[in-house]
């Protein structure tokens, strides 16, 4: 297929887009590289840079693609607690520019990045997909909206449309892995102990109701996030899906695991909680396996920290842009 990936120089864009490739399929990436990387993306990828002006409308009739893979959008939580207007703007108002000349350009499926966000503290766990939608914060919020905006496209002009929420994406490919200019994720946190970067890293929580009083997280391999997008480009393919692996692992065990990986000792200061962190998200993911027969490949916390560190040490200070 001729398929445009907004988003598509970030941590899981570049991914995505090299599994495209891969597979066969035809990729122009559209992004402003305000957070991605040019040298992530893959050389076999037409690039077009998103001006401060908005071309998105003139992109999208250019390349004329059959389907659509929006990963573009702001993406920290904290951020969007002190900035919610940039939140809106970006992932709402962009968003629907980008539905718009989508309609225009005959596109017939959109696959759209969404999050566990959207559902706020969950009322049981593992989460299944119909479970009360509550955000939290504006990041949350503004994905929520715009999987609304799905809904109402997909009736009025039948823009067919997978949404998948994620849960966390960790890993690397051997090529592309995880630079972010704020860098938030535990993982990569984890591992700039033994890259040398710094000297701690930092628990918040120790009292939470779990086995050892830290969160628990479902992370998912990068890879197998992106093996899910493919499969989602099948005509008829069409609804809202958790992605993880349905396995929840503490800030503990993350940090032990990278330490028998790298062969460091990684010290941890314990911080108090941070306000709006649930205990424990994990994803019941069985509508992804059922209806798009996905298999995630690598499903354990080791292999996904193992593939993370090979690609930091080949590429300590990230992209080199």
């Amino acid at each position: 297929m001729n398929v445009l990936v907004t988003g598509g120089a970030g941590y899981i864009g570049s991914v995505c887009t090299e599994e495209l490739l891969n597979a066969g399929h035809s990729v122009t990436v559209y992004d402003n590289l305000s957070e991605g990387h040019r040298s992530a993306v893959d050389p076999r990828a037409r690039f077009i840079l998103g001006r401060t002006d908005d071309n998105i409308r003139e992109a999208v009739m250019e390349v004329r693609p059959e389907a659509i893979l929006h990963f573009a959008a702001s993406a920290l939580v904290g951020e969007s607690m002190t900035h919610p207007g940039k939140y809106f703007h970006n992932n709402v108002t962009n968003g629907l520019k980008l539905l718009e000349a989508a309609v225009a350009a005959g596109v017939k499926k959109f696959v759209f990045s969404s999050t566990c966000a959207t559902y706020g503290p969950p009322e049981r766990v593992p989460m299944t997909e119909d479970l009360p939608q509550h955000p939290i914060n504006p990041y949350g919020e503004s994905k929520l909206m715009f999987e609304k905006m799905l809904r109402w496209f997909h009736q009025i002009h039948g823009l067919e449309f997978v949404a998948f929420r994620y849960f966390n994406a960790a890993g690397a490919s051997g090529r592309f892995g995880e630079h972010h200019r704020i860098e938030t994720h535990l993982i990569p946190n984890v591992l700039k102990v033994p890259l040398g970067q710094s000297s701690h890293v930092e628990i918040y929580g120790t009292d939470y109701p779990t086995p050892d009083g830290t969160c628990i997280r479902d992370y998912i391999h990068i890879a197998d996030l992106a093996q899910a997008h493919i499969l989602a480009l099948a005509p008829g393919k069409q609804g809202f899906f958790n992605l993880g692996n349905g396995d929840g692992y503490s800030v503990r065990e993350v940090i032990e695991t990278c330490e028998k990986i790298t062969g460091h000792r990684i010290p941890a200061i314990e911080k108090p909680r941070r306000a709006g962190d649930p205990p424990r998200l994990v994803a019941a993911a069985h509508k992804a396996i059922s209806e798009l027969g996905w298999q995630p490949r690598f499903p354990k916390l080791h292999d996904i920290i193992s593939t993370a560190w090979a690609w930091h040490q080949k590429h300590p200070g990230g992209y080199a842009d």
